[in-house]
């Protein structure tokens, strides 16, 4: 039997620590870095209960005893300073709160020098979670501290591949890579000799020269979005002295902590061989709310919408960090093999991608989900392994989700039979449907530009620079936000009587109001005083910016719409317009007869282009490798 160090305590000082200090340590007495010393060590300041049984700092031993070769844990710890009491805890799956295992302890009496301990961890059938409090007398200080496991047979060996496709976002670029430089390649674990990182440049604005070094090269690259930067790292990882056996996809503008890297390093190694193809998934936390989980996997619904495959959770509260190892898939996402890992932290195996292939040229939205769904393996999630990354409503941009996600969807389940139990008709009509009802034409015509150059076939995506082009197009055309100052004025112009944007909040923007059943149905067959009965209307309401929202009250029988982008402080004003309804349910129905007619030779065409789409022969051209 042999041993590896599996995971550090993670005590980090950055905004979400600071700011979330729950996600680490749950304390009576403040956690500090001892910035005095060298060796790393943190403080527990005063005397108090200090219980690492947290998102970062409990060991998922449920999950490790069902993917791994793991057969028993250890907790190794080094203290000095006051009188301290270690006892460890462990979590079931109805457990609240942390249950103490009065039978593994430790005692540190008080001492100027460093102190260790090795302590082997109590995991019974019903341990999610173990993890140990310390209980101090005084300010205690805390380093080099580690979970270990014991392990049957050998370790696999890894080669990993970090690769992140960036454009124009400098900032978080570079601190990820000195965050790399400095906790994975200048750690002294295992990883620093098996890590190469690829930072693929789409904006070519890195200084490449500067940031490249042994183990970190910066790839100046056209702007062919992240389906087309993720691709380009996979090839490198394939093709680099010693290929990688396995590829980090990451995010540019995420925050990481380098030690969900290493614990997904550890867990390659560590994997049994029924797992050996699997992929790892990191879960998106919220970048600004750090402590709440948004997605940890994905799934496409039968209405043809994006996902995610959990409730959102707050994982500072101990029952949710139980619940997010416990979570079982309910029957209608497992029986649909339709989930998808998405690609601000999925870890995907080089001979999964010999088998299937390179991702599709979308340029950008639906890649990974096509990528997830196409190859069909295992998920591995697990606490401490995450991104965060800013929530969707603060990124909202109709190019993608009304032109990128109506088009990708479409060819993605032609060419290569995603998500075969997803309705993308439906969700564009539903999407017409409602930019039509909230005055929102150009986001309507967006939504007819993807259709119609889904339509176009495999030869119009295929052309080399077509994308990029293409979701330029779809950024010029979608609908323009000013600033509020700018949207005062227009609406002065327009003689749109009170309104006064000093007297709205976000009670308003994101508010609604009943409708009667008659109004319901007259909205429903005069979308809003738009065919059949056309009126013009009266007044104005304000509603969110956000595409998927219906605030079918107050926008009834309104002339105006405001809509309200709050958090970027912008707006525009839509004007109702029976005309210009006319000319775009016109094409619509134009559009129909076409699909309905050459549906079925475009799957074919669609299908017969896979091959060619998916090969390293297609991506070295397209890339301009060749």
């Amino acid at each position: 039997m042999s041993q590896i160090k599996f995971a550090n305590i993670l005590l980090e000082r950055n905004p979400r620590s600071l700011s979330y200090p729950s996600l680490y340590c749950k304390a009576d007495g403040p956690v500090i870095e001892d910035e005095t010393a060298a060796d790393g060590s943190w403080l527990l300041y005063a005397k108090g209960e200090y219980d690492f049984s947290t998102y970062f700092n409990s060991l998922s031993v449920q999950k490790l005893r069902k993917y791994t070769n793991a057969s028993r844990f250890f907790l190794h710890l080094e203290l000095k300073g006051a009188v301290a009491h270690v006892l460890q805890t462990k979590g079931g799956v109805f457990s609240a709160h942390p249950e103490p295992v009065e039978a593994v302890t430790a005692d540190f009496p008080a001492s100027d020098d460093w102190q260790s301990v090795d302590l082997e961890l109590e995991v019974d059938d019903d341990a999610v979670l173990v993890g140990f409090t310390i209980v101090t007398e005084g300010r205690v200080a805390i380093r080099n501290s580690y979970y270990s496991l014991e392990y049957d047979g050998e370790l696999r060996p890894i080669e990993l591949v970090l690769a992140t496709t960036t454009f124009k976002k400098e900032s978080f670029i570079e601190r990820n890579i000195g965050l790399v430089k400095d906790q994975i390649l200048g750690s002294g674990e295992d990883i620093a000799d098996h890590f190469h990182m690829y930072v693929i440049d789409n904006g070519r604005t890195l200084d490449a020269d500067t940031l490249s070094d042994e183990h970190v090269t910066v790839r100046p690259n056209q702007n062919v979005g992240g389906a087309g930067g993720f691709t380009r790292g996979m090839i490198e990882a394939m093709e680099q002295p010693v290929p990688a056996t396995n590829i980090l996809l990451m995010d540019d503008d995420v925050a990481v902590s380098p030690e969900s890297i290493k614990r997904t390093y550890n867990l390659l190694r560590l994997l049994k061989p029924e797992y050996h193809d699997a992929m790892i998934s990191g879960a998106m936390l919220n970048y600004e709310i750090g402590e709440d989980q948004w997605e940890d996997t994905g799934w496409m619904t039968p209405e043809g919408t994006f996902s995610p495959a959990k409730p959102g959770l707050r994982l500072t509260k101990y029952e949710d960090v139980i619940f997010n190892e416990t979570f079982k898939l309910p029957k209608v996402i497992r029986e649909s093999h339709q989930r998808y890992a998405a690609w601000w932290y999925c870890c995907i195996p080089i001979s999964v991608i010999k088998e299937n292939g390179l991702p599709l040229p979308v340029f950008v939205r639906c890649d990974d989900a096509e990528y997830g769904v196409r190859c069909g393996k295992e998920f591995i999630t697990m606490n401490g392994l995450c991104i965060w990354h800013m929530s969707f409503h603060v990124r909202y941009n109709a190019a993608v989700e009304r032109y990128q996600t109506t088009r990708n969807t479409m060819i993605a389940q032609c060419t290569t039979g995603f998500a075969p139990k997803s309705d993308f008709m439906y969700e564009l009509h539903n999407n017409i449907r409602l930019e039509l009802k909230k005055f929102g034409y150009e986001n309507a015509e967006l939504c007819l530009d993807a259709f119609e150059d889904f339509l176009k076939g495999p030869k119009f995506i295929a052309q080399p620079g077509a994308a990029e082009k293409a979701f330029m197009d779809a950024n010029k055309h979608k609908e323009k936000m000013v600033s509020f100052e700018e949207v005062q004025r227009r609406a002065e112009e327009l003689g749109i009587e009170g309104f006064d944007l000093s007297q709205i909040d976000r009670q308003l923007v994101d508010g609604d109001k009943p409708r009667t059943r008659f109004e319901r149905l007259e909205d429903y067959v005069t979308n809003n005083g738009q065919r059949f009965f056309k009126y013009e209307g009266e007044g104005y309401a304000v509603i969110p910016v956000l595409g998927w929202t219906y605030p079918a009250g107050a926008i009834h029988n309104k002339k105006y719409l405001i809509v309200i982008d709050w958090y970027n402080k912008k707006g525009a004003i839509r004007v109702k317009d029976p005309k210009r309804y006319a000319v775009i349910a016109k094409r619509y129905e134009r559009d129909l007869k076409y699909y309905k007619k050459n549906i079925e030779r475009l799957r074919k065409e669609y299908s017969a282009a896979r091959e060619e789409l998916t090969s390293v022969k297609y991506w070295k051209h397209y890339l301009d490798m060749d």
